[in-house]
Order: structure tokens, then sequence, then C-alpha cells
């Protein structure tokens, strides 16, 4: 076994895990296509590879082909891990930490920010959107003013179908939610009603075709490209496809049946890379926005966040900010890799930069708040470098911290129509035995003080940092720090 490779067997959980051959500098330092999809509410217990009764055969053989993690983070709601994934930014920082509602002002990431597809465009990559966006509605906050050469989808999100199906909506003064599209340079302009009759077929009719045809097109060019792939499932309303409807009765009913798709939506997408000759040269990356929310998906009968207490509206439950993320890069990435590393979503910025050799175009005028994972991706560590982190709520202040393996929670909620409480004393879980966060260390044992000191480290080094750089106001037109 290489060095490099012998690091990572010891740094992670191995189930069945082969290690790729170490590869020339040459080759390892090439950029390589990025596909990035990213699923909506989607939970860790949803798919097979995670536990899910529902067979993903496709999703499930990609995670054994690369590294599949069991510790990735993201924010609390739709907006503002999508900023995190944009700016490597903690979303507190973008002014975009929470999920804004209609006639409540502009909102979205200042054009002030510097986003992942504009430092790929710097790094000669071709760019696209399709899908959800959900980071800005307004001219100047729309993807192809924010580094996408082309865009196809919604401005907010997949909620806005069910809007015009209400007989008032009319008479709210809301505009009729579109789908749009747009090109770098150019005025964006919407191309259909979102409603409940595009809704379950957007991605079989939609996002996938449009997808599957910038790879053919990018891979005929020759051209290194970054595709982010905005899916729309789970997000309500969760309507199964027709196609799909009806057959995962056996395995668990509507929601079965929309994971069933989703499968074959991802192996859609893996097939077109595979045809257009592309497969070792492209990076492929699948993770979620969020936990699910039964709650919300009621009608479709499901939705799991695994081993975890808590979901989507029970900040900072680990079943409200844990989900799936899996990478794969033939020849590049390491196979069969399960691991217990920490990941989050502002590490993507930084890790794409890494991985296409670009680390001088992340922004250095600002806080970034991501760590480069991209040697750890590519075998040549053992860890991410990432062993924290810290979870802001829906009201942009913080709520937890996690510190290796122990989890201190400063106030957390039980429900989205229940208040964000802040406990006498400070709650501390071992995430190793009691990753459903049942004990309490502070009121079981009282012996673990110790442990608040890098805790405390964490936060004083963020109110520091906002000493230099004061968080972005939501909706304002920033200009940059003086």
């Amino acid at each position: 076994m290489k060095p490099s490779a012998r690091l990572l067997y010891l740094g992670c959980a191995m189930i069945g895990a082969t290690m790729a051959p170490a590869l020339p500098a040459t080759a390892q330092e090439q950029k390589p296509n990025i596909v990035f999809i990213l699923l909506d509410n989607t939970g860790w217990g949803d798919l097979g590879v995670y536990g899910g009764m529902t067979p993903t055969p496709r999703i499930d053989k990609l995670a054994s082909e690369g590294i599949r993690f069991n510790s990735y983070y993201v924010e609390a709601q739709c907006t503002p891990t999508r900023s995190a994934i944009m700016t490597g930014r903690q979303s507190v920082r973008s002014g975009t930490y929470t999920v804004p509602l209609p006639g409540t002002g502009p909102y979205g990431l200042s054009p002030w920010e510097h986003t992942l597809p504009e430092l790929l465009s710097e790094a000669g990559y071709a760019t696209a959107l399709y899908g959800k966006w959900h980071l800005g509605e307004v001219p100047g906050r729309l993807p192809s003013d924010m580094g996408f050469d082309e865009w196809w989808g919604i401005k907010n999100s997949w909620d806005e179908a069910g809007y015009t199906s209400y007989p008032l909506f009319k008479e709210s003064g809301v505009e009729v939610p579109m789908i749009w599209q747009g090109r770098k340079g150019e005025a964006s302009t919407p191309v259909m009603p979102l409603d409940l009759n595009v809704r379950p077929i957007v991605d079989e009719k939609y996002i996938i075709p449009k997808t599957v045809d910038f790879i053919q097109r990018e891979a005929a060019a020759k051209k290194p490209f970054f595709v982010y792939v905005g899916y729309s499932e789970m997000h309500p309303p969760a309507i199964p496809n027709p196609n799909f409807a009806g057959k995962s009765v056996e395995r668990g009913g509507a929601y079965s049946d929309l994971v069933g798709e989703m499968d074959v939506r991802v192996g859609q997408i893996l097939d077109a890379i595979k045809q257009a000759g592309i497969d070792n040269d492209t990076m492929v990356i699948l993770s979620s926005d969020n936990a699910t929310a039964p709650s919300l998906v009621a009608g479709a009968g499901g939705g799991s966040d695994g081993p975890f207490r808590g979901g989507f509206f029970t900040p900072p439950f680990e079943g409200s900010m844990r989900t799936l993320a899996m990478v794969r890069w033939p020849g590049h990435v390491p196979t069969g890799i399960v691991t217990q590393e920490i990941l989050s979503a502002h590490d993507w910025l930084p890790t794409l930069a890494g991985v296409a050799g670009r680390t001088d175009l992340v922004p250095k005028d600002r806080p970034i708040d991501g760590i480069d994972a991209s040697a750890f991706l590519l075998g040549k560590s053992a860890t991410t470098g990432r062993d924290s982190y810290m979870q802001f709520g829906p009201d942009g202040e913080l709520m937890s911290v996690r510190w290796k393996v122990y989890k201190t929670i400063l106030r957390y909620s039980e429900g989205v129509d229940k208040p964000i409480v802040k406990p006498q004393f400070p709650m501390q879980f071992d995430l190793t035995s009691d990753p459903h966060e049942n004990w309490n260390l502070f009121n079981t044992k009282l012996t673990e003080g110790w442990s608040f000191a890098p805790v405390a480290r964490l936060i004083i080094a963020y109110e520091e940092s906002l000493k230099k750089y004061p968080n972005i106001r939501p909706g304002e037109d920033f200009k940059g720090y003086k």
C-alpha cells in the first residue's frame, strides 16, 4: 500500500474499501470536470447506501466508487446551505441565514460575494446551473450574474409551484411563479409557469435533459466544465412522477416512488458522463442541502434522517444538520471509502479550487470559513483538516459547536412551531456513543467542563473576526470592506 493510501486507511472507517493506485503528479493535477448534484431536503436515511429501505442501486454504486461521508454538515435551511456552497462562508456573514418570505424585501447574495462558479470561470471552466437557485430573485443576484454562463430553473423554491392553486392568490399581489432561463451578460427571461402541472415532471423533462446536453456539449468542446444540478426532490410539494407513481407500494408508497426516480435520474447523469467518454476526467459530487422533514412530505408518507435526533425544523440537533455526501473521480479519488471525517457545505469552494489547482483564486479579502479538503479527496491526507463545525440558526445567532466528537448546544428548537430555547447551561453530547443526542453530559456526568475550552476559543475567534469583517445585512447592497 502506498504511504498516502495507508494514511487514508488509518484516518477512515473502512467497509470493504480498496484504494485507487497512486497516479503521476501530472495526472493528479489535471482539472477535472465537476458535476455537483444537490438534492433538496433529502434525509440521511432516504438512500439505500445510508440504510434506507428503498433500493437505490445507481447511487449506492456511485458511493462505492469513491468516498462516502458520514459526518457531512449543512446549514439550517435551503438558502443558507446553498449560500455556503457558493461562497465558502457561513451564511450569517453573507446575510443569507434564512429562507426569505414573499414581501419581506430583497434577499440573496450580494453581487460583491465571490462565488464558486465565478472562481471556476476564472480557472477556465464553462459553468451552468439547472434547477433551483434560491440565492436572489432580482437582476444582479441571479445565477447568470453570479458566475454561471447559463442557467435554467427557478429563482426561489419549489413550494411556489402550489401558489396559483389557491383562490386568493391573485389578490396577494405576488407575481405568478415562473421558471426562468438566462445567459451571462444577458437579461434572464421567464420560460413557463411553475405550477402543479410541471412540478412532478420537472426533473425528467427539463433539469436532467438539460444537464445531459450541457455535459455532451462541453465534452465535445474539450473544455473543463462545472455543472450544478439543483434537483427538485424532496422539496414540497413532493409529487411522484406519473411514470414512477405506484411502483414502490411494497416498499413504502409515494415517498419511495420519489426516491426510486431520484436514483434513476442520478444514473442518467452518470451514463451521460460515461457515454461522453469523460468518466475518468469527471468528479461527481452528490449531496443534499438539508435534512428531510417528514411533516412537510406527510402526503408522500416518508422521509428519514437515519439514526439522528430531529429533522429539518429542529436545529441544531444532528438530524437537522447532518446529511449525505459522496464524491467520485475514477483513478483519483480512492474507492470504497466510508469516513467519519468531518466535511461541511462551506468546504466545497476552497476544496474544488484545490482540485482545480487554483487555490490562488480563493478570496483573501474576507473570512472564508471553508477548509480545503482536496488532499483528503485525492488520497494524499488522512484527514479533511476540519475538526470543528459551528452551526448558526435561522435568526443568524450561534446555536451549537461541534469539536471533534463532542457537540455543545447553546440553543435549540424542537420544531417549527416551537421557540428557540436557551438552556440555563450548555448541553453536550458525545456523538461517537450517542448520535441521537439523548445523554447530556453536563447533566449526567458533569466532568466534561474541560472540553468547553476549545469551543470557547472557536466562538471568540468568530467574534474577533466580526470586528474587522462585520456580517452583511440581509438584502444589503454591500460594496466591500474598507
